[in-house]
Parts: C-alpha cells; structure tokens; sequence
C-alpha cells in the first residue's frame, strides 16, 4: 500500500482509479485512507494531488483518529451507527472528503461523504442530510407505487404527497390529493404499499364501510398481512432520532 509522508506522519493509502469519476477525490474514514484518481492520471499527476491536498488530509486524518479514541459510545451519526430503513436497520458509513458538497450514497447501507468545511461536530450536518434523502425516497416510493396502481385500476389521483403527520398515515382528500406519511420510509416497502393504496381507494370509495374494504381486498389481497404489522410497529415508527442535542 502506498504512503504518504507528511512531516513525521506516514499516512497509507489505497490508490484506486475510476473510468467514470469526473474529479480526482480524497476519503477518510476510521483507519483507511482511499484516493480516487482518473484512469489517465500518471505517479505524478497523483502525487501533485495528494502534495496540494497533504495539510487538509493531515488534519482530517487526525482529527478522525482524536475521535475515534477518545469517544466510549458511538455518535447517533458516526460511522457504526443503524439508521431505520425498509424494515430494517441498516449501517451508517461517515466519510470525510475533499468535496465542497455533502453526498448520500446507498448500498447496503447508508455513506454520507462529508464535505471539507462540515465541522467536527457534524451531528446536525448529517441528520438534516439523511432525513432529507429519506423524505426523497419515500415521495419517490408513494408516486412508483401510485403510478403502477393507477395504470392498472385506473386510480388516478390529482397529487401525490409526503409530509409530517401528527396521527395517521395517510389522507385522501375531497378533491383527489393524497398525502402520505414520510415515517412509512422506516417500514417495509410492502407497508408503505398497503398505505397508498388505502388512500387510492377512496378516490372510489369515501366511507370506510363495507364496499371500501370489498375494493381495497381486490386492489390489495394480502392488505391484511401489512395492516397488522403496522397495528403492531407503530409506535416504532417516529424520525425523534433524527432531532440531535
């Protein structure tokens, strides 16, 4: 592995090259260095890089190892941390890089790059960060959901919302706009189906009376499988984690 010398330092680092990347980019993570380079980039076009990046990654490499030994529980949004996702609770991977912009990636967990100028205490940063991507992805999983429903059924509704709410988990209104709540993210995707797919019904049916349920049985056979699970999980089912001291 190759290394770098700053002053008494020697920082290892793993040199990986990438086709696709647009910029060269720097990575610090507990214990592992990585730097991104492009394909065409030769020894000293790296070594420039890495000689005009050296103050910032001593400091953030430093900085990464202060915390790392002197903390004896793990930060709600360190790496280490488990974050409610579909069901389940997936890892929490924070990165410092060279980027100007904060970035959230998801592959079997969550990576959150953080930005050169994010400060030590980061909490804040990453929290809004995630909460957003979530809110994200659930207004993308209610309008997939709504899309496929509505090209089968015919349900169409005038919008399709996330939001807060107080109770509930979701509302039709008289003029056909749905909301749905952004909580459901944390649940199985096949809950946050169940859910849409109550509120498209009542684009057909108002009431909650027995022709509702005889369509939303049609619409959604197993809707009874995710209702219990929602009887049963949601209590659990609340972003209080995302709010930092």
């Amino acid at each position: 592995m190759p290394t770098l010398q700053i002053g008494r330092k020697e920082i290892p680092y793993e040199l990986r090259r990438s086709a696709t990347a647009s910029e060269r980019r720097i990575t610090v993570t507990p214990g592992h260095v990585e730097v991104l380079a492009l394909t065409n980039d030769d020894e000293e076009a790296v070594a420039g890089f890495l000689d005009r990046k050296r103050q910032w990654l001593f400091n953030t490499v430093r900085e990464m190892e202060r915390v790392t030994a002197g903390r004896h529980a793990v930060p709600r949004f360190m790496t280490g941390s488990k974050i409610p996702y579909r069901g389940r609770k997936m890892p929490l991977t924070v990165r410092r890089t060279d980027a100007e912009r904060i970035a959230i990636t998801y592959r079997n967990g969550f990576i959150v790059d953080l930005p050169h100028w994010a400060g030590q205490d980061a909490d804040h940063l990453v929290a809004s960060e995630l909460q957003h991507w979530l809110k994200q992805r659930a207004r993308r999983d209610a309008n997939e959901i709504a899309t496929d429903y509505g090209k089968r059924f015919g349900l169409i509704p005038r919008s399709i919302r996330v939001a807060d709410f107080a109770n509930g988990w979701g509302s039709c209104g008289p003029e056909g706009n749905i909301l749905i709540n952004w909580h459901l993210i944390f649940a199985p995707r096949k809950v946050l189906e169940y859910v849409v797919v109550h509120e498209l019904a009542h684009l057909r049916v108002r009431s909650h009376g027995p022709e509702f349920w005889r369509l939303l049985a049609r619409l959604a056979p197993d809707f009874g499988q995710s209702r219990s699970w929602l009887d049963r999980h949601q209590s659990g089912l609340a972003a209080d984690f995302f709010w930092t001291d």
